[in-house]
């Protein structure tokens, strides 16, 4: 493909808790044995981009660790593959990342040195599936400057979390406002980018010669009435989980036989990295309604309506209702758990009982059975 693709990993967001404390909100576990940006990533290779630069930053370990082999996404070659750039302190510059446009900014040494003639930039926080082919050629069609990934507004999302567009019949894009308080439109940006290589060079050094450092504010809405910028409308599922709510939500989703048989039973498919597990294990009195189970895990009584990551394990007389399990997990016997997320590596105590009555609870800072494994987070 004629273009290379650029993963933006390396936000963090308050509104997602505490469950960013030991992770970058890429690497967040969804629908059972994936990590958010395996998404990101399995549509790269599966429209044939080569090459991938994913840049992170915050909380990055997991996140690095999960990626260390290329191979899971069809990376290993000897022409392109994966890269990881963090910031890096030079005779020049000792800034962390300042912003999505400054990340880019710091490793535009590694653009000047591609030959590919576009750049797909996507944000690592989002669930969907896309063919970026069909964008490119899109955004070629309509000669445009830079090609916006639109989608519309989750069902019960909140709109003022988004960058909210307004296109006329053509697709092009007339307002584009960030998280606005009240929207005129339902259609935001899905997180994706197409721009050709030299153009963004050159608006990167532009931006940084003035002191700006945010893609979305300081090129797409103030370059709006300057260039040419159409919006694309993609299709089928789309989730951002950059909230305790929404990646609740997200986990959820994959309940539905329409979002699995989407991701999961349709070519083509989703790639992570592999953990040599056994399946999971349901022994006598284990009672399992509408739930993913991962491997590795252990049930010994009742989950319904639950998504349970691998090595979780429920002890005797138990109930997990409406609940995302992480990680290894544990749960004790006689233990009520209902609309909770409950940590990896937790441990509810036998007996005790953590219900979410007003939203979703976030179960954490109990006390660790072992030390975190490495990669386990």
């Amino acid at each position: 493909m004629k273009a290379l693709g650029i993963i933006l990993a390396g936000g963090n967001s308050s509104r997602m808790q505490q469950l960013t404390d030991k992770r970058a909100i890429a690497a967040m576990p969804i629908g059972g044995s994936y990590r958010c940006i395996d998404f990101v990533l399995s549509n790269m290779t599966n429209s044939h981009i080569q090459t991938v630069a994913v840049l992170s930053q915050y909380n990055a370990r997991s996140l690095n660790e999960h990626l260390n082999s290329s191979k899971w996404w069809n990376f290993g070659r000897k022409q392109g593959g994966l890269f990881l750039f963090t910031p890096t302190v030079t005779t020049n510059n000792s800034w962390w990342y300042r912003g999505t446009a400054d990340a880019i900014w710091q490793n535009i040494d590694f653009l000047k040195k591609r030959h590919e003639p576009y750049v797909i930039i996507a944000s690592g926080d989002c669930v969907y599936k896309l063919d970026f082919n069909k964008v490119l050629d899109y955004h070629i069609a309509k000669q445009a400057d830079i090609t916006v990934v639109c989608a519309k507004l989750p069902e019960g999302d909140d709109i003022n979390r988004y960058g909210v567009v307004e296109m006329d019949r053509d697709g092009r894009i007339l307002e584009f406002e960030e998280k606005p308080m009240v929207a005129k439109s339902d259609i935001v940006s899905a997180g994706v980018y197409v721009i050709r290589r030299r153009a963004l060079i050159d608006l990167l050094e532009e931006c940084n010669k003035e002191g700006r450092y945010n893609f979305v504010t300081d090129i797409l809405i103030r370059y709006k009435s300057m260039k040419r910028i159409y919006g694309y409308r993609m299709e089928g599922y789309w989730a951002n989980i950059a909230d305790v709510d929404s990646y609740f939500k997200a986990n959820m989703d994959f309940l539905r036989k329409d979002v699995r048989d989407s991701f999961f039973h349709t070519e083509p498919g989703v790639f992570s990295k592999t953990h040599d597990l056994p399946p999971a294990k349901y022994n006598s009195g284990s009672r399992v309604s509408n739930s993913l189970i991962a491997g590795g895990c252990i049930i010994n009584s009742t989950v319904e309506n639950s998504v349970l990551f691998k090595k979780a394990f429920v002890g005797n007389n138990s109930v997990v209702k409406n609940c995302v399990i992480l990680n290894g997990a544990y749960i004790g016997d006689n233990v009520h758990v209902e609309n909770c997320i409950v940590e990896s590596h937790e441990t509810l105590l036998s007996g005790s009982t953590y219900i979410g009555e007003n939203g979703i609870r976030i179960v954490t800072g109990n006390k660790n059975r072992y030390d975190m494994p490495v990669g386990e987070v």
